[in-house]
């Protein structure tokens, strides 16, 4: 079935090139992800804070590697696009940023992410987030970045606003987590922001 109006971004934007490295400019590199992250990502959820916010636990390393495999071969599909998050000095894994539910066609994505105990307050979230909105509205040429959160994340809510997002309103009663449904804020990015 043809499109009636002009694809935003076209299939193969995304799978036709290597997927790159990001850098914040100030000590953070957003790079692929490696097998060898396996056993840091798990330790990063066992921290009860990731319990309250993601609905996702790691019973085991190996749990984690075949999670890792899903991440890397993401890129391909490109249904979603995701990047560790790592001190570019040492190397340290402080977190995930991702593009998930990626529609080309409309040039449409949403922007998760999350980081580890030792990350926290350090703007880790924030500056992942600008980076990777500015590839991905910049270079790449998403036209919408969307970014949700629950309500009662307040946290959250202040790393959507220092990266730019426009909270846009709330969505009632949208995501389950394990304490009970949850309204949440939706913010968002567009082209020219």
């Amino acid at each position: 079935m043809p499109f009636t109006a002009p694809l935003a971004l076209p299939a193969g934007t995304l799978s036709k090139i290597p997927q790159p490295v990001l850098t914040t400019g100030d000590g953070l590199d957003l790079r692929p992800w490696r097998a060898s992250d396996a056993p840091a990502v798990h330790a990063a959820f066992q921290d009860p804070l990731m319990h309250q916010w993601h609905i996702r636990a790691a019973d085991s390393e190996e749990e984690v590697a075949g999670w890792i495999t899903e991440w890397q071969e993401s890129w391909g599909t490109e249904k979603s696009a995701q990047w560790a998050v790592a001190d570019a000095d040492t190397g340290l894994l402080l977190g995930r940023v991702a593009l998930r539910a990626i529609v080309l066609v409309e040039g449409l994505a949403e922007v998760a992410y999350w980081t580890t105990a030792a990350a926290r307050g350090r703007g880790v979230a924030p500056r992942a987030t600008t980076a990777l909105t500015r590839w991905a509205l910049d270079e790449i040429g998403f036209h919408r970045l969307e970014l949700m959160h629950a309500t009662a994340n307040e946290a959250s809510c202040r790393v959507a606003a220092k990266a730019g997002y426009t909270l846009e309103g709330t969505k009632r009663s949208a995501s389950l987590h394990q304490d009970g449904w949850h309204d949440m804020h939706l913010h968002a990015r567009v082209q020219g922001d």
